[in-house]
């Protein structure tokens, strides 16, 4: 991994690192997951994710699926790194704990474009 740029790793991209991160953390409250507005602009036109359970989503059945379920139960991220793939791509990797004790490892790739930082994949995978 010597060709990536870890969070902290070089001049300038911290501030961006940091905002990957935020956005990331704003899909992970409730206020902001009941709120199709929001996480509309938070996820790209064919944002794709690959779920705990085996089930691929897209954007609109994402946005379907936060909606109805009025934004769930609040998520805890520990242990987030973000890793600079290329100038306008960002990985974030870390441990989701949800309420009742359910844990997953996530990993997320964002990129940069018109419309700023949007996640175009995401994946989690549940821990024993």
């Amino acid at each position: 991994m010597s060709n990536l740029q870890w969070a902290g790793g070089r001049d300038g991209w911290d501030r961006e690192l940091a905002e990957v991160m935020s956005r990331e953390l704003q899909l992970l409250r409730p206020d902001v997951r009941r709120d199709p507005e929001a996480v509309s602009g938070l996820l790209h036109e064919e944002f794709r994710e690959f779920g705990a359970s085996g089930r691929v989503w897209d954007r609109p059945g994402t946005l379907a699926s936060l909606a109805a379920e009025g934004g769930g139960p609040a998520v805890e991220a520990e242990h987030m790194e973000a890793a600079r793939l290329a100038d306008d791509v960002v990985l974030l990797t870390y441990r989701a704990h949800r309420p009742g004790g359910r844990v997953s490892l996530r990993s997320s790739v964002w990129v940069r474009g018109r419309a700023g930082w949007q996640l175009l994949f995401h994946q989690g995978t549940a821990c024993p």
